[in-house]
């Protein structure tokens, strides 16, 4: 990149849009430029995408800044098209020109955002300055209102072939013959839990930490099964780091013991973001730098 360039990243949850600067010299976020605002996940595709543009305008971008977006699947990342249907958020977006709508409400130029899927965009973030830097080979899985994941190698997201699951994503994989979305994702614990409508993911671990036995059986068989089904990809691929994310990983100290003894030693390293936050930006931002600078990268890794 030319030393005057702008780099910028959007994170869109399915909750809430952040956005932030980022340093491509050191690969931090700028200090004091992160700004965060509420998502209406059901809401209309104009409501949707007006808090997503409000966000970015907040960033104050010039016409000539680049900006890298995190965005879950399925997604389009090559047209910046919403996939999305029947997945409890975003429906609005389907088929929706996300690219177009985002560049012209922040004035910039549509060739210069550049769309990756979130689970994507958290790997590399902790590959380049996180918790799995220096690993040639890692993994990721971002556990909350779903499951997403990704594979790296040498710093490259592999989402095809014999090594990886179809199309690099794990919430296509099964367990004991349902859908692994079924059995971890924060629907299937609170489910599996049954406390209530009031009764969240943090309320069932505050009680599994007070020795309730129920909500710590709840997440200990979910870790449990999850680690079976990953642990045999994470082999095939090689794997010498897994770095956890999402909202359910703050329970870390709950899903680590069952998640790691699931997995049996298919992984040597087993690791809790570094920053679970930024990282989905500092990705983001890296895989715009790369796509549309790559003689001009800095050190990778």
């Amino acid at each position: 990149m030319a030393d005057n360039d702008v780099l910028a990243a959007l994170d869109i949850g399915g909750t809430h849009v952040a956005g932030a600067v980022v340093d491509a010299a050191t690969w931090t976020v700028r200090p004091g430029s992160v700004r965060r605002r509420p998502l209406p996940g059901d809401g209309t595709a104009e409501e949707i995408l007006s808090d997503i543009v409000a966000c970015g305008r907040e960033l104050d971008l010039p016409a000539e800044a680049w900006c890298g977006i995190a965005v879950p699947g399925p997604f389009d990342v090559a047209r910046g098209v919403g996939l999305f249907q029947s997945v409890g958020k975003f429906d609005a977006l389907y088929g929706v020109d996300v690219r177009s709508a985002v560049a012209d409400g922040l004035g910039l130029a549509r060739s210069r955002l550049c769309f990756i899927n979130d689970a994507e965009a958290f790997l590399i973030g902790e590959w380049v300055t996180g918790a799995v830097s220096g690993h040639n080979r890692a993994a990721a899985i971002t556990l909350g209102t779903g499951v997403g994941s990704a594979f790296l190698a040498d710093g490259k997201i592999i989402a095809v072939g014999n090594s990886v699951p179809p199309e690099g994503r794990v919430d296509l994989l099964m367990i004991d013959g349902h859908p692994l979305e079924e059995a971890v994702s924060r629907r299937a614990l609170l489910t599996a839990y049954g406390g209530g409508p009031d009764i969240d993911i943090q309320d069932m671990a505050e009680r599994a930490r007070s020795g309730e036995p129920k909500a710590r059986a709840v997440i200990d068989t979910a870790m449990r099964a999850l680690g079976r089904t990953l642990g045999p990809w994470l082999t095939r691929f090689g794997a010498t780091a897994l770095v956890v994310g999402g909202a359910i990983s703050a329970s870390w100290d709950l899903i680590e013991p069952p998640l790691r003894a699931g997995l049996a030693g298919a992984c040597p390293a087993l690791v809790a973001a570094r920053r679970p936050e930024l990282s989905p930006l500092i990705g983001a931002a890296w895989h715009c730098c790369r796509k549309m600078h790559p003689a001009g990268m800095p050190a990778e890794g």
